[in-house]
């Protein structure tokens, strides 16, 4: 039986790291291993910014935003001696297995230090929700909630200005927050790297839904389409009517996170150290059809998730 087992986030912070490490640390201290949070990543783990957890290390973060292990990129993991200074750290400590909280990138890491003999098993934490073995990732949830409601905020200025608002939201290069919180949010238009787009369209609708006595609009843009200002001017030039450009950026990021997010952490985390009792690494947790299930790592790295196509076709057909 594992003895020792080790805690890391990676990557981007996420709503739901928190309660993901507390299920980790709990479900692991009480079957008996003795549980270490690696701070910063697998920086901390190379340079050993560790310390041995208990019970009440993880008392009262459930709620909170961001992630109390904190994070941080580290380039030199991705080298050979980067990677065998992480090793040795791990034999020092005597720590047989690692859970890697993080994206596509922190699963890179968590294959290679797998295949040099430590068991990894990684959760999928990161807004964007662009990890295609899993159908819902650690933080999505908070990230569109966290947009939705911002929008709605600005809403409120543009119809107070007769005003367009090009909103862009995170997402990295998917779609799946844009289309999400455009359909929340009764957007006119939803424009997506997925998805083609044409200005002159978007302008068009915008002109003969005006003519119909709609005075106020709101265009979602995701991060990985960016120009969000450029389209706003474009947009403005074409129609003659104010358009501002807003880009949420990292508040997305943050906050506390929603039950969905909570619940679904706690879950991936137990179930992340069910994996490694019994002694099984090189795995990733993720949920498909609501179930939590686990892949070997570079084939959930090889897999492609297909875009919400039906949800954004759902929404140029209602957005008028």
């Amino acid at each position: 039986m594992i003895k020792k087992i080790g805690i890391l986030t990676s990557g981007g912070d996420a709503p739901g790291m928190n309660a993901a490490v507390r299920a980790v640390a709990r479900t692991a201290l009480r079957r008996g291993m003795d549980v270490y949070g690696i701070r910063r990543g697998y920086n901390g783990l190379i340079n050993g910014d560790v310390f041995q957890m208990n019970e009440r290390s993880v008392s009262d973060i459930i709620h909170r935003g961001g992630t109390v292990l904190y994070t941080a990129r580290c380039p030199e993991f991705r080298t050979e001696e980067g990677l065998e200074k992480a090793k040795a750290k791990c034999n020092e400590l005597g720590l047989e297995g690692i859970v890697v909280i993080g994206g596509d990138g922190s699963f890179r890491g968590a294959a290679d230090l797998s295949a040099r003999g430590i068991l990894c098993v990684g959760l999928p934490g990161t807004i964007d929700n662009d990890i295609a073995c899993t159908e819902y990732t650690i933080g999505y949830d908070t990230a569109m909630n966290t947009a939705m409601e911002m929008v709605d905020k600005l809403r409120d200025t543009s119809q107070s200005h007769d005003r367009c608002s090009v909103v862009e939201v995170m997402g990295r290069n998917a779609g799946y927050i844009a289309v999400n919180t455009g359909i929340a949010c009764g957007a006119i238009e939803i424009i997506t790297k997925e998805v083609p787009y044409d200005l002159n369209s978007i302008a068009k609708k915008m002109l003969e839904t005006k003519a119909h006595g709609k005075q106020n609009f709101i265009i979602v843009v995701s991060e990985g389409v960016g120009n969000s200002t450029e389209i706003a001017k474009i947009l403005e030039e074409k129609t003659h009517i104010e358009a501002r450009a807003t880009i949420l950026g990292h508040v997305q990021r943050g906050g506390s996170p929603t039950v969905r997010d909570r619940v679904v952490a706690t879950q991936m985390g137990h179930y992340a150290v069910e994996l490694l009792e019994q002694g099984i690494g090189n795995r990733v947790v993720g949920m498909q059809k609501n179930e939590i299930v686990d892949f070997d790592i570079q084939e959930a790295l090889s897999m492609k998730k297909p875009y919400e196509i039906e949800l954004h076709n759902m929404a140029e057909e209602i957005a008028f």
